[in-house]
């Protein structure tokens, strides 16, 4: 049914990702898809520049890749149909961007239960929903 599947990934909070990485791994299976993970860095703050080393973006865009490529290795997914990429920039945006060069035609996306400040803020995961141009699954940790 799904042949794209995006999944993103928060590597600060990975233990809220497997359930989406999860649903996203099984419904590849059952469809023949792909799994395409993406973590978005966000970009560093013109203020903290001058404090941080030059090569402080591409020491952070390896880390993330190398932490990627271990979840890509251990989803159960054969590697021609799984896939990884870092982007840097806000995170929904880059999301929205990275479904759309992709033709994704699913974004399965964790979340955290809404908070009150989330009703009226919005989250990413909110934004994607609203915004994405392809079917969008929410999973919910159920612990959370």
């Amino acid at each position: 049914m799904y042949k794209t599947i995006l999944v993103p990934v928060d590597l600060a909070d990975t233990d809220l990702a497997k359930p989406a990485i999860e649903t996203a791994v099984g419904m590849a299976k059952t469809s023949g898809g792909s799994v395409r993970l993406v973590n978005v860095q966000p970009l560093t703050p013109v203020m903290l520049a001058e404090y941080v080393p030059e090569d402080f973006e591409a020491q952070q865009r390896r880390s993330s890749q190398d932490a990627l490529g271990i979840i890509a290795g251990e989803c159960g997914l054969p590697a021609a149909q799984v896939s990884f990429t870092v982007r840097q920039g806000g995170i929904y945006h880059e999301v929205l961007e990275e479904a759309q060069a992709i033709d994704a035609d699913l974004i399965v996306m964790s979340s955290h239960r809404p908070a009150m400040r989330t009703y009226f803020l919005g989250s990413n995961a909110g934004h994607v929903v609203r915004y994405a141009k392809c079917s969008v699954l929410v999973v919910r940790n159920a612990k959370a």
